[in-house]
């Protein structure tokens, strides 16, 4: 019995005994004359399961698998701050957004893809003469742009037409209500389960602000990229991945917003990049200890721990210390409602803060500074020529015309760039992570990946190494040794 049978009798089950219920407490029925009185048949269940197919029909016609093939991450739900690239094959699903062919997925679904193919699904009613246009065919995809920090990307397929579901921001997600995933579940296309919303704002990770919509209806690898609706078909986020001890599900799967999902949707399709906003300020979560440490008036929230000199915010009068209580008008009770704020914040509007100052409430209105993180744009490099140096199981590559504007170096046009780490066990732990320019090794300066590939190449174990790096614009040494 799949889940969405079984979900479906507990309903039946919870519906027949209030109708008994009901019935037992009738005016002039009690004990034994109550149970033997004929119900009237209702027609309850038969709507509730004739509900829940109308939307999997309305949906599912708009809910593509997704197959990859050549360099991809290895399989960490897009959640680790070094990427793993290994040789392979992925399957997962996408959600057609616009008829002309616009489909949104996870960003690590395509991540260094050499060839997509977008699986279109065949009508799910064997009894239709005529099939909808383009049903079952497989198309070739292009990437328009991804998003590494959300885990979204951007596809385009040649063709029109297609069925659709559209991206709303009026719908609103509440705790407890019914939602449906649709996927591909270890490859298993058109695969569809069913759960409740756990929580609307999740947050997995306490050093990232990214919040996800937690439910559980069954998500498996293969669900990464699919669509969760609610009961009238509204997306109302992209699942992207579960969290299981098991290799399992152990439903606790999550989905990206639809608020994230429509924003990012429209950047990658104008810009090919998300484009966010900045204030030149830094905030964490406030817990009880560091409250009480600092002697805040309150234990949570979150508070302003730098301001960049000459940055928006310190121009506007904001000040370390600062208690955020509310920006443009929401609340906000931590770091992912801080973020999000940020995050949706029209380009051309003056952002208002209010914040908490010891026990004073102050208000500011901050002008907004426009970045992307030009580091995910790596991916997107035609041809980029990647060496694996596998001795420390990184890829690197030369700081050339076309990653040069993308490596944020302030050092000059020395030195390598890490590109990503290999897949695989490597126990020599290294620290560099991807976007790391390695200027040199053993204080000899680095002009090029085979200059430094030949330099490691003798390494032996328990052998000393020294990197000099440029990380964020500073420089920094790494010491370790081989194994």
């Amino acid at each position: 019995m799949t889940k969405l049978q079984r979900m479906k009798c507990g309903i039946a089950c919870l519906l027949v005994a209030a109708s008994a219920h009901a019935q037992s407490k009738e005016p002039g029925l009690s004990g034994d004359t109550a149970v033997r009185v004929e119900a009237p048949r209702s027609n309850l269940l038969r709507d509730l399961d004739s509900s829940l197919e109308k939307v999997v029909a309305k949906v599912s016609p708009a809910v593509v698998q997704i197959v990859v093939s050549g360099y991809g991450p290895l399989e960490d739900h897009g959640h680790t701050d070094a990427a793993r690239i290994v040789r392979q094959h992925a399957i997962g699903a996408g959600v057609i957004v616009d008829p002309d062919g616009y489909i949104i997925t996870n960003a690590h679904v395509v991540e260094g893809a050499e060839r997509i193919r977008v699986i279109l699904p065949p009508p799910a009613d064997s009894s239709i003469e005529v099939p909808p246009i383009h049903a079952g065919q497989i198309l070739e995809a292009t990437v328009l742009g991804r998003h590494k920090q959300s885990d979204l990307a951007l596809l385009k397929v040649q063709a029109t037409h297609l069925p659709t579901v559209p991206l709303r921001r009026d719908v609103r997600v509440r705790q407890g209500e019914l939602v449906f995933a649709i996927g591909s579940p270890e490859g298993l296309r058109d695969s569809v389960t069913m759960g409740v919303v756990s929580s609307i704002a999740r947050q997995t990770d306490p050093d990232d602000p990214m919040i996800y919509i937690q439910t559980d209806a069954s998500i498996n690898p293969g669900n990464s990229g699919g669509p969760l609706v609610d009961i009238d078909g509204n997306l109302i986020g992209i699942n992207t991945f579960m969290l299981t001890e098991s290799g399992g599900n152990e439903g606790l799967g999550f989905a990206i917003p639809a608020a994230i999902v429509n924003f990012d949707y429209q950047n990658l399709r104008k810009y090919g990049h998300v484009q966010r906003v900045s204030i030149g300020a830094a905030t964490q979560n406030i817990t009880p200890t560091l409250a009480a440490g600092l002697g805040l008036a309150r234990s949570w929230g979150a508070i302003i721990s730098d301001i960049t000199d000459g940055g928006a915010a310190e121009a506007a009068g904001l000040q370390i210390d600062d208690i955020v209580l509310a920006i443009d008008g929401r609340s906000i009770l931590g770091l992912p409602d801080f973020m999000a704020a940020l995050y949706l914040h029209p380009f051309d509007q003056v952002l208002k803060i209010d914040v908490l100052r010891g026990v004073t409430r102050m208000s500011f209105n901050v002008p907004v500074t426009v970045y992307h993180d030009k580091i995910e744009e790596l991916a997107d490099i035609p041809d980029l020529k990647k060496i694996l140096v596998r001795k420390l199981n990184i890829f690197v590559a030369d700081l050339d015309e076309k990653v040069r504007p993308l490596a944020h170096s302030s050092r000059g046009d020395s030195g390598i760039l890490v590109v990503a780490q290999g897949g695989g066990s490597n126990p020599v732990n290294t620290g560099l992570g991807t976007g790391d320019i390695i200027l040199a090794i053993a204080r000899t300066p680095l002009q090029s990946s085979s200059q430094f590939l030949e330099t490691v190449r003798p390494l032996r174990s328990g052998d000393a190494v020294v990197l000099q790096i440029e990380r964020n614009g500073k420089l920094q040494y790494l010491a370790f040794e081989m194994d």
